[in-house]
């Protein structure tokens, strides 16, 4: 008997970049070095969650341009930016900026609607009232508006800098950066939207059960609609977050603590929660060959192409290491990945094959 498994033709991971509140140098640091041996094991992303008022990285764009530094092959991602509280042009200034320092590898993933913490921070953002505040998808269009780095004025509207005359426009112009833009998408609403713009989709563990109560079942058809409605004029990448704890490497204290941190998250797996229906998907944890199985079964990983590694809050840099390191020893090379396909590899689609025979 033979079981399927997804075909991955690139592998990355999203760490939050956590710290102690009384060292957050320290903290910083160890996930700069995250980064680096994600790069050394052939990782073909490296990506941060960006947090507000959490010992985590406030800043995505500021820590991936240090990343940059750090690195020199791996893309570097953000997951996601709240563009609530973000000015469309500014965001894109610094956006463009890191990109060119980083040589074109970063990947920016954003999401709109109201901001988190907003009864808190609204007030030290904006001026007035800041439930008047536009936190639609428009922001987003107006970002990608901007990192398009079009002339502003007309043929003959120039700007005056010491030594230099020239028209005017976003600088530093960081070629690409738009088809390298990302939406966060838990619902068939936003996955619609990310299609007609000509985003990259960014679907992680969550999803709304709008059609099915099964989560992998949801989270598929929400990747097939999207194929489908994708309006850009180059092949979409998708990628799909997965928690992967692999217990091959982990010492007996370490196997207890990922044990108890998928227990503690268990029930929310077990059918759709409260008025949105929403839909969790399992933490993976367990040895290479139980994983592997767990995702055989996974048939939203089968329209994908990119798995991406979601790493959890609260562990040590020790731990994200095993975890990083027992993945591409012992499961992503069953998947079909190879370290060296992380730099150039070829993102699958639907029309390539999706699966491999293993016994």
């Amino acid at each position: 008997m033979t079981s399927e498994l997804p075909r991955i033709a690139r592998l990355a991971f999203l760490t939050p970049g956590n710290f102690p509140d009384d060292d957050p140098a320290t903290g910083l640091e160890h996930t700069l070095q995250v980064f680096e041996v994600g790069e050394r094991l052939g990782y073909g992303g490296a990506w941060v969650r960006q947090r507000h008022l959490e010992h985590g990285v406030s800043s995505a764009v500021v820590f991936l341009a240090a990343a940059s530094q750090r690195t020199s092959r791996v893309e570097l991602g953000t997951a996601v930016i709240p563009v609530g509280y973000e000015s469309p042009w500014r965001l894109a200034e610094d956006v463009a900026t890191a990109d060119v320092l980083s040589g074109g590898r970063l990947q920016v993933g954003l999401s709109a609607g109201t901001p988190p913490h907003v009864d808190l921070i609204g007030s030290r953002v904006f001026d007035g009232d800041w439930s008047g505040q536009d936190f639609s998808h428009a922001r987003i269009e107006r970002l990608a508006e901007n990192l398009r780095s079009e002339y502003l004025g007309d043929e003959d509207t120039v700007i005056r800098s010491p030594g230099n005359v020239q028209r005017p426009r976003l600088q530093p112009r960081a070629d690409g950066i738009v088809d390298r833009l990302w939406y966060g998408a838990g619902s068939w609403r936003s996955t619609a939207w990310a299609a007609r713009t000509g985003l990259n989709l960014l679907s992680g563990n969550i999803v709304a059960g709008e059609d099915s109560d099964d989560f992998a079942t949801q989270q598929r058809l929400n990747v097939r609609r999207y194929r489908e409605q994708f309006a850009g004029d180059r092949e979409p990448r998708v990628a799909l977050g997965r928690v992967v704890l692999p217990l091959d490497g982990a010492d007996r204290r370490t196997r207890g603590r990922y044990r108890a941190y998928e227990e503690s998250r268990r029930a929310r797996t077990l059918g759709p929660q409260g008025e949105r229906r929403t839909l969790f998907a399992r933490d993976l944890v367990g040895s290479s060959e139980q994983i592997l199985e767990a995702l055989a079964a996974d048939v939203a990983l089968q329209e994908a192409g990119e798995l991406r590694l979601e790493l959890p809050y609260e562990l040590e840099r020790d731990d994200y290491e095993q975890i990083l390191t027992d993945v591409v020893t012992g499961i992503a090379p069953e998947l079909g990945w190879r370290p060296e396909d992380a730099a150039s590899s070829r993102v699958l689609t639907p029309a390539s094959p999706d699966v491999v025979s293993r016994p």
